[in-house]
């Protein structure tokens, strides 16, 4: 009698997607396909590119990506929107032009459809907690929220969600302060 077995997609698999607009991930042996984001996506990611980068010149403590490959293990591969990565762990996690370990804080711009919210916040929520991410932010477009969750134990756990008026600090870049109405402005 057969075994029936699930089939379990690798990070090598990716190399075999095709070129074709959208972003494919392999989280924990399983495929996620997402369309490439849309106007407000990227102008939200572009907000908190120049935030972090303006923050960062002056104070060089690390170094903030935008979509960067992620290769935490055989079986996950993700791309996430933003990291920052602090300079005293940069050149240890990145190999062959990816990072090969969890940055210190991961962005992630909730795109529109239930699938790609159960991936963020569930399954990515999941991964980036496994492997040691400090801190990940949910950046909500349609509800204008950005979410924060904080490594405790073996997970993170939500920590505040932020609404248009206020203002969000990390103790992961000191004297970063981010108004969450600029990064909804379009």
């Amino acid at each position: 009698m057969a075994a029936n077995e699930e089939l379990l997609l690798t990070v090598s698999d990716l190399d075999s997607m095709p070129e074709d607009g959208n972003r494919y991930e392999v989280i924990e042996g399983e495929l996620f396909v997402s369309k490439a984001p849309g106007v407000p996506h990227q102008s939200v990611s572009m907000n908190l590119s120049w935030m972090f980068s303006d923050f960062l010149k002056l104070n060089p403590i690390g170094r903030v990506l935008a979509t960067p490959g992620l290769i935490l293990d055989e079986l996950s591969g993700v791309i996430p929107d933003l990291v920052f990565v602090s300079t005293e762990r940069f050149e240890r996690i990145v190999r062959n032009e990816r990072l090969i370990a969890a940055p210190d804080l991961i962005i992630e711009i909730l795109s529109p459809g239930s699938e790609n919210e159960r991936r963020d916040r569930t399954v990515k929520r999941k991964l980036y907690g496994r492997f040691g991410v400090k801190e990940y932010w949910l950046v909500d477009l349609q509800n204008r929220v950005i979410e924060v969750m904080v490594a405790r134990g073996s997970g993170l756990e939500m920590a505040a969600t932020f609404k248009e008026n206020d203002e969000i600090r990390t103790p992961l870049l000191p004297g970063f302060v981010c108004r969450v109405s600029d990064v909804f402005s379009i």
